[in-house]
């Protein structure tokens, strides 16, 4: 009896442990199939990118013939046109054909910037939404200058390029992916120039930092961050017709991205060493906006769809992040963050002016670097000095007229005299029709992240593959 209950005992023991196995195995099948499921539920959201027409080639590193004297049109002389104008009086090389506004006062106020800085009055173009179209079929224009209002960009520029001018768009350039691929087909199949006027570029600490990025300063950079935070409440009524606020309160994401993008992805070499991956985004509720347009019109809002912070975040193929912020709703100082964070060394803009180094990246350069540590930036006087070695060279020539000029402390200057200087020289432009279309497309692509429940969504190869012999 006694070996009878050994034996059955061993067999129970054997049956148990093998229902153990068995139930392990199916669990970790049913946490295969879970992970699985959540790796095919987590893959990014795909928009589809459309063959480029036969016959059409990229623009990389896209030249015109050099030009003497450029002649420009600006179209928009609301709140941006009319210091562009001041501007381009203020460059040599430069004749100011045309100008172009809905509004005919507009025109003429204009006029009076072009006379009081000894230049000739230019052919006047006014009365209706289409008087453009006039000005860019004329022969003697070679670049048509847009500062509309958003929603008026691509028209304006898709007509200029088909009528044989370069384009120049204020930021953004473009709201949606469907009319960002429209300029760029036109831009390739015309072989002319559609630039976005990104100034925040072209600030003296930026260009800089982004100088000493590309010298290694920071050793690889792994992550940038940037934004555009800036309280409109005292400037809503400044937009005709009301056209900001109500951008916001019909759509979703970061709306104005281009700020604090543009600076991050020169950095970071986009399309030229490395490429966006895919982004996730989220927002928070709306409260400010739709008390905003309460306050303008007297009625509650209740359709409001921005919310009042929106954050989007991105991974590049090589394994390096951008944070993007957007918000114009709540009393924060205005800052455009502007981070950068390398494997030796750090920079940002905002709040304050910083920079920090190893002490082993500082030894090879004129820096006290016996004095460093692993948390503290350089002091005042340093950092300043570094930042003025790091300046390039195009920047000191002219820095001084850019500040005396103005627009936005002199970065716009630098903007316009760089966008001339390439176009007298048949030089590549700083900033080319896939740099507007990477730096616009988070518009539209945070939107999709957010109302899928901060989905990742697949950043589009805007220069279908040409990156790579770049």
């Amino acid at each position: 009896m006694r070996k009878l209950l050994l034996i059955i005992s061993a067999l129970l023991i054997t049956i148990s442990s093998s229902a153990q196995q068995n139930a392990r195995k199916s669990s970790a099948r049913r946490q295969a199939r879970t992970t699985a499921s959540a790796k095919a539920d987590k893959s990014p959201i795909v928009l589809a990118t459309p063959i480029r027409p036969a016959n059409q080639k990229d623009v990389i590193n896209l030249t015109v013939p050099k030009m003497d004297v450029v002649r420009v049109g600006f179209v928009g002389l609301g709140m941006r046109g009319p210091g562009a104008v001041e501007r381009w009086a203020n460059i040599d090389g430069t004749d100011i054909k045309a100008l172009c506004d809905l509004d005919a006062d507009r025109v003429e106020k204009s006029q009076k910037i072009l006379e009081r800085n000894g230049r000739h009055r230019a052919d006047a173009y006014s009365g209706s939404a289409d008087a453009y179209k006039k000005m860019c079929e004329r022969n003697d224009i070679d670049i048509i200058y847009i500062a509309t209002d958003w929603i008026h960009h691509v028209p304006i520029a898709l007509y200029a390029m088909e009528h044989g001018k370069n384009v120049a768009i204020e930021v953004p350039a473009a709201m949606t992916i469907n009319d960002i691929w429209a300029l760029i087909n036109t831009s390739e199949r015309t072989r002319k120039h559609c630039m976005m006027l990104e100034n925040c570029v072209y600030d003296f600490f930026e260009v800089s930092a982004l100088n000493m990025a590309r010298q290694g300063v920071f050793g690889e950079v792994l992550h940038v961050e940037g934004s555009y935070l800036h309280n409109l409440d005292d400037f809503w009524g400044e937009y005709k017709n009301n056209w900001r606020l109500d951008f916001n309160r019909k759509n979703r994401g970061d709306v104005y991205p281009t700020h604090g993008i543009g600076p991050d992805c020169q950095v970071l070499g986009i399309h030229r060493t490395d490429l966006m991956d895919y982004l996730v985004a989220m927002d928070t509720k709306a409260v400010n906006g739709p008390k905003a347009v309460e306050r303008q019109t007297g009625k509650p809002c209740t359709d409001f769809q921005n919310g009042d912070q929106t954050s989007t975040l991105i991974r590049t193929i090589k394994g390096k992040t951008m944070l993007i912020q957007h918000d114009v709703m709540t009393p924060r100082p205005y800052s455009r963050m502007f981070q950068i964070v390398g494997t030796d060394g750090y920079a940002s803009k905002y709040p304050v002016e910083q920079i920090l180094l190893r002490k082993e990246q500082a030894k090879g350069l004129k820096v006290d670097y016996q004095n460093l540590n692993s948390h503290t930036p350089l002091n005042d006087e340093t950092r300043n000095a570094m930042l003025n070695d790091y300046t390039p060279n195009y920047v000191k020539q002219i820095q001084d007229k850019a500040k005396t000029v103005g627009g936005h402390g002199g970065m716009d200057y630098i903007m316009d005299y760089r966008l001339v200087y390439c176009l007298r020289n048949g030089l590549p432009l700083d900033m080319d029709v896939y740099d507007m279309a990477e730096w616009c497309c988070i518009g539209e692509l945070s939107r999709i992240s957010i109302e899928n429940g901060s989905a990742p969504v697949k950043v589009p190869d805007f220069t279908r593959g040409a990156w790579k012999r770049r």
